[in-house]
């Protein structure tokens, strides 16, 4: 079997292992990416279908300052595009009707998504005795902290869209750590988030919703092709080996089957492959990786035309409580984030099902998806015709569940492979499900591997 010798190896060409590549290509002369996905990117993927721009995985970033500072330094930032104005109103299915979710603190007083008692309990935030949250629930923290309805009514569905996950095995500390560490610090979030904003400089990434205008698969391409080298497509690798000082990988591709040999190794994969690499060589790190939990989501997006709406598809879209008649997780008002997604005079409304509350979609039939999607949608819009489906896309292990233990678990994790000299993980299982957050994750792996080893 061929052996090639290369500077860098980078395992996966999603958005953690671009980051990952750009970044090690400043201090390491060869890095060569592998990837067995057919285009670069991972889940940003976008098709055009039927005049619509149709994204398959995530629909839009917001940038966070490591992510915004790296796009900046290549000049990349010029190639995202901010979502209109219209985004900023977002909706909650409550009681057969669409809420417009509060958004600031007139917001808050003039809801009906919550009770005056609701409010009240809101209101006494600061005045509620600290506690340790490192082994809560989101919903026990927010419970706790905000009280049950702005726990239910609001938390809830904002992870829902977020995680596809469920607020009660969600860990606080994973998906909360700012607000956790606000009540370490001032006793209260709210007096705790107050001293942060007044001890804060400049913003150093711009707020809102940032997409690409072909969409978000075109920016990852426009990653890659800033890398010296293009992905090694189609490339799977499928066993990981100490070699000396260097690490060898076994690789799987048309052309045949190979090896490589670096001193430093990047795995840009999900946790369950990253197991699967590691398992012969770090049993302990195999089984954290393990136990990391994914939610299923389906993604249906469609197509309708906008006077076929009763109710016009206004905003970011709408998410819907656990507690809702429904079976959507949430629709993205496609068409109203973005120009260009849908042919003139039509919407494209981007449904999302399955999650933790209802893993069974991931293989469900195709029509029945549309049949139930399209009738939350006539609950939620009204719809005076049959919506044009563009196309379901199937993601088994779509988004991370990090659970009440997850701090510790990466952390941990951390520890170990720290004994493991010139390999590191990258990917959104570990500090954030975000597009920016496994960016970062990328850029933080790169950093880790700096030095010679």
């Amino acid at each position: 079997m061929p052996t090639a010798d290369c500077a860098a190896v980078v395992v996966g060409a999603g958005v953690a292992g671009l980051a990952a590549a750009l970044e090690l290509e400043k201090t390491t002369s060869e890095v060569v990416v592998l990837d067995a996905a057919d285009r670069p990117g991972g889940v940003m993927r976008t098709d055009h279908v039927a005049g619509y721009v149709v994204e398959r995985g995530p629909n839009s970033v917001q940038l966070k300052p490591p992510m915004y500072a790296a796009l900046r330094d290549r000049n990349l930032d010029a190639a995202l595009t901010r979502a209109l104005p219209a985004s900023r109103r977002r909706w909650i299915w409550r009681d057969a009707a669409l809420q417009a979710v509060p958004m600031s603190p007139l917001g808050f007083v003039r809801t009906p998504l919550l009770t005056p008692l609701g409010k009240l309990r809101l209101l006494v935030e600061p005045f509620v005795r600290r506690r340790d949250a490192s082994n809560e629930s989101v919903a026990e923290f927010a419970t706790r902290r905000f009280g049950p309805q702005v726990a239910q009514r609001l938390v809830g569905p904002f992870l829902t869209g977020v995680y596809a996950g469920d607020e009660r095995t969600l860990g606080a500390g994973a998906v909360f750590g700012q607000l956790v560490e606000f009540e370490r610090r001032a006793g209260s979030v709210v007096l705790g988030a107050a001293v942060a904003a007044l001890g804060r400089g400049k913003p150093r990434a711009p707020a809102g919703s940032w997409s690409a205008p072909e969409g978000l698969g075109p920016f990852a391409r426009r990653l890659a092709d800033r890398l010296n080298e293009p992905p090694a497509l189609g490339a799977q690798v499928v066993a990981l080996h100490r070699d000396g000082a260097a690490w060898r990988l076994d690789v799987s591709s048309p052309a045949g089957e190979s090896q490589l040999r670096a001193q430093r190794v990047v795995l840009a994969v999900g946790a369950p492959a990253a197991a699967r690499l590691l398992g012969p060589l770090e049993p302990r790190c195999a089984e954290l990786l393990a136990g990391v939990a994914y939610a299923p989501v389906v993604s249906l997006p469609l197509g309708v035309a906008a006077d076929s709406l009763v109710r016009p598809a206004d905003g970011f879209g709408f998410l819907v409580p656990r507690d809702a008649d429904a079976s959507l997780l949430g629709c993205l008002f496609m068409s109203q984030l973005f120009s260009g997604r849908a042919p003139a005079g039509h919407e494209l409304l981007h449904c999302l099902l399955g999650g933790m509350r209802w893993p069974e979609a991931i293989d469900t039939p195709d029509d029945q998806l549309v049949e139930r999607a399209a009738r939350d949608l006539d609950r939620a819009l009204g719809l005076r015709g049959a919506p044009q489906p563009l196309g379901v896309t199937r993601w088994r292990q779509a988004i991370p569940q990090p659970g009440r233990d997850h701090v510790a678990r990466i952390a941990e994790l951390r520890a170990r492979l720290a004994g493991l000299a010139g390999l590191a993980l990258a990917g959104a299982y570990l500090d954030g499900v975000a597009v920016a957050d496994a960016f970062a994750s990328g850029l933080r792996a790169a950093h880790e591997l700096a030095t010679p080893v």
